[in-house]
């Protein structure tokens, strides 16, 4: 994703807004790479890795929200310093050069207007520089929400009405400053007898907006209701200012001076200075008030950047009254640009570092949707990771349990897994101590640790409360786990942190009436969906790690039963077939998994029918083909597995599947590891394989890559069922003569000069082939001979490689090495060219 530059200068953020994403995959659907060819060494990216990728005309910058409310704090400051300045000037005016030098000889009159303004001058200079403090500490706590919007904070008819209320009714107030935030924030709750619903309050200290000043005024002198008293202090003292100046002004009655009388005569000059300095500075103030009322009241400014912002109802309007309140004070007792520099994303960590509930959970709000919402995520995201604390403190908040914390500890989840989306930042969360087991205590399920040492406790899901949904933290846990499992040291964390993986195992059980259920819950559904994700990806992890955790996987009793039952009953949930397929697939890979997984009752019966299924949708044909790989992968070098799968009675419908394209590949696969490694007491049921014959051979001459790597494969298994009369009759029924298919190995040997990383068997193959083509046949030898397969098979001994070496692949790590190594098949081959 390209990005464009800031237009905005300052200290301004600047958002950035992907267009599209290009060639996204699903999470769901198989790579094209299967175990049996390995994968690319260079590690997949998620698309924020490749953030700095693509076309500039993609993506267009998106001017923050906030701007518009810090560019207002600093508007308003510039007013209010100058009318404060003047103020000032007018204060030292009246005190050195009225009040000071004149203070005999001015009239009684304006002795007593200079000495009101004064007066009244310096209560709204008083009351101005606390106001912001008591109107910062009068939003302190979410539950004012409702009461100290700035609508009723501007409106003298709601402020009278509100005192009013307040001294005739201070139960109803109370009751009303008790509301719980829950409803604030519009989420529905209802307030029960264990007040799951009301925010976390301190319990060794005050609310500073519940603070009461006097002791018998309880409900009218608290911070909340002193804020708008110290306003309309503050524009009476104005207005009284302006009437008593341009009174004076206008009427000009200074007194008489008389004639000589050098005391009075730069008195008029003295007092018009002073009158129109008091004028100029309150009309500063009343125009900033009236800005202000303009912006907020009328063209509604912070609504609407609350819309902008998405932030949502009541609870967003408090986040953004905080943060204007933080802004302008900035501008007012800073500098004013102090209030440029801040942005939302900043705020919100500020807050979220807080040792206040309140403050934690405005923080956490802001960050979440901030992280959610497309146009912000990236921006937001990257400043989170670059800041440890914060993704520290999120951690922390996974461990709340206090029901009154549900909401923030839920907001820091949601954070987390879209933070955990971006490698880099996944390590950041994956490196903090306890970060895993913060992430587990997100999974609401345990076993019960009261049976005997013979008997499994039983697993126990903890319900939804009617006011706290486990479910969504089931959910947020698995979907972190998930984005973290993508990273190789991640998952060894994972796998090493206690009682996580049995917990993450415990989910991906199904009930029958679940997967049957038409109407099943899509987050019970989901839920299932998550864990299996996460462990597919623990199981195809690769090295060390990898196979550690496979075989910890696999001893979990659980893991293969609870797949059974998908595939047992899962028809109607494809997805989630495919995903318990995959994960067999991959603990496939051990050898202990492997008898495991084929001493399950019913694991390889439910894989031959999906595989064999027919009559579905087109989007169950991954689901197939899955199935196909589980089980050939299945019967790779396990003697025991594919005894199972001959008792099974499925040969004839294998040799079938070789004629369909959907299934040819894998059923090639499964029947060449039944002639591999069944033994030989499975002669007299693999005899029937001989029926496929013409349909290989056919395969080999037209097909191409991985079908015909398998088929010639499985040629050289099949052939060693018949004698030479019956070859013969199958080259005639196939309408191939072997000077022809002779022909075709040559080729393959000339096409691949060197292993394919897609097909590296298929060199070896077309050896093995060649090889009982010409055992006890001198015709087939002089063939082979005139194509020049000497030359072919010499510039393989100079060209083989550890590739060709192995049956299958972790990553680019080969699994299951061949017992016969490629040289001693070429020896072997060029031994019998020799023999003509």
């Amino acid at each position: 994703m390209n990005r464009w530059d800031s237009e905005e200068g300052g200290g301004g953020r600047s958002i950035h807004l992907q267009i599209s994403d290009l060639n996204r995959l699903s999470d769901n659907i198989s790579p094209v790479t299967t175990m049996f060819e390995p994968q690319n060494s260079i590690e997949k990216r998620d698309n924020s890795s490749n953030a700095n990728s693509g076309s500039a005309a993609l993506t267009k910058t998106v001017r923050a929200p906030e701007k518009k409310l810090t560019l207002f704090a600093l508007r308003l400051a510039v007013l209010e310093k100058a009318a404060t300045g003047l103020g000032t000037l007018g204060f030292i005016w009246a005190t050195v050069v009225l009040l000071g030098g004149f203070a005999i000889t001015l009239d009684k009159t304006d002795f007593w207007l200079i000495t009101i303004i004064l007066l009244i001058e310096g209560a709204r200079i008083f009351s101005r520089s606390h106001e912001l403090e008591w109107q910062h500490q009068a939003t302190w706590s979410i539950t004012d929400a409702g009461i100290n919007s700035f609508r009723a904070l501007k409106s003298s008819s709601s402020f009278l009405i509100g005192n009013i209320k307040t001294v005739f009714s201070p139960f109803f107030v109370a009751g009303k400053s008790r509301q719980c935030s829950r409803d604030i924030a519009g989420t529905g709750g209802v307030a029960n007898a264990q007040n799951w619903d009301c925010q976390r309050k301190p319990t060794r200290r005050w609310t500073s907006s519940e603070v009461p000043l006097l002791p018998y005024a309880r409900w009218v002198f608290v911070t909340k209701h002193i804020s708008k008293l110290l306003y309309w202090l503050q524009v009476l003292s104005a207005t009284a200012c302006v009437v008593l100046s341009a009174m004076k002004l206008i009427k000009h009655n200074y007194g008489d001076v008389a004639k000589g009388d050098t005391d009075k005569k730069n008195r008029k000059a003295a007092l018009t200075i002073f009158y129109a300095l008091a004028l100029a500075e309150a009309l500063l103030f009343l125009m900033e008030k009236a800005y202000w009322e303009w912006k907020v009241t009328y063209c509604k400014l912070l609504d609407e950047v609350n819309k902008e912002s998405e932030l949502g109802g009541a609870s967003g309007m408090v986040s953004i009254r905080r943060f204007f309140y933080d802004a302008y004070s900035r501008c007012v007792n800073g500098s004013i640009f102090d209030g440029l520099k801040m942005d939302m994303v900043t705020f919100a960590m500020d807050l979220l570092a807080s040792n206040s509930p309140d403050e934690q959970l405005i923080g956490a709000r802001i960050l979440r949707q901030f992280s959610l919402n497309p146009r912000f995520s990236d921006d937001t995201l990257q400043k989170i990771g670059l800041n440890f604390p914060v993704i520290e403190k999120l951690v922390e908040m996974l461990n709340w349990s206090d029901p009154q914390e549900e909401e923030s500890r839920k907001y820091a989840a949601e954070v987390l897994s879209k933070l955990a989306g971006k490698k880099q930042n996944s390590l950041r969360v994956a490196g903090i101590p306890g970060a895993m087991e913060s992430i587990s205590s997100l999974l609401q399920t345990n076993r019960s640790s009261g049976g005997a040492a013979d008997e499994i406790g039983e697993r126990n899901i903890i319900c939804d409360h009617p006011n706290y949904e486990f479910w969504k933290f089931n959910h947020l846990g698995l979907l972190i786990l998930k984005k973290l499992a993508r990273d190789h040291d991640i998952c060894g964390k994972i796998g090493n942190t206690r009682g996580l993986l049995p917990k993450i195992i415990d989910f991906t059980h199904a009930e029958e009436w679940l997967l049957k259920n038409d109407n099943a819950a899509a987050s019970q559904i989901l839920t299932v969906k998550r864990s299996l994700q996460v462990v597919k990806r623990l199981g195809s992890t690769t090295g060390t790690t990898g196979k550690l955790l496979r075989r910890e996987i696999s001893e979990v009793i659980f893991t293969v039963s609870n797949i059974r039952d998908i595939l047992r009953y899962g028809e109607k949930q494809p997805m989630l077939q495919q995903l318990g397929i995959e994960i067999l697939t991959s603990l496939a890979l051990e050898e202990d998994a492997t008898e495991r997984i084929g001493g399950t009752g019913g694991v390889l019966k439910g894989l031959f029918n999906i595989f064999f299924k027919e009559g579905l949708s087109q989007k169950y044909d991954q689901v197939r083909t899955a199935a196909g790989e589980a089980l050939a992968m299945l019967a790779l070098e396990s003697k025991n597995n594919c005894y199972r799968m001959l008792k099974l009675d499925i040969l004839d419908r294998l040799v079938q599947a070789l004629e369909l394209p959907l299934l040819r590949v894998n059923a090639a696969r499964i029947l060449r590891n039944l002639c591999t490694y069944s033994g030989e007491n499975s002669f007299k049921q693999l005899k029937g394989i001989t029926a496929a014959a013409p349909t290989v051979i056919q395969a080999i001459m037209s097909g191409e890559n991985k079908l015909q790597e398998v088929m010639v494969g499985l040629a050289a298994h099949v052939f060693k069922f018949m004698d030479s009369q019956e070859s013969s009759q199958m080259f005639e029924r196939a309408g191939i003569t072997e000077a022809e298919l002779a022909y075709a190995l040559v080729q393959i040997l000339k096409k691949y000069q060197k292993p394919h990383i897609k097909i590296p068997r298929i060199r070896r193959f077309a050896i093995e082939l060649a090889i009982w083509m010409m055992t006890n046949k001198a015709s087939n030898i002089r063939i082979f001979n005139g194509l020049g397969l000497e030359k072919e098979l010499e510039s393989v001994l100079e060209t083989t490689a550890e590739l060709e070496s192995f049956n299958m692949f972790s990553g680019t790590v080969g699994m299951s090495r061949h017992s016969t190594t490629i040289h001693s098949l070429v020896e072997t081959a060029l031994n019998l060219l020799m023999e003509e």
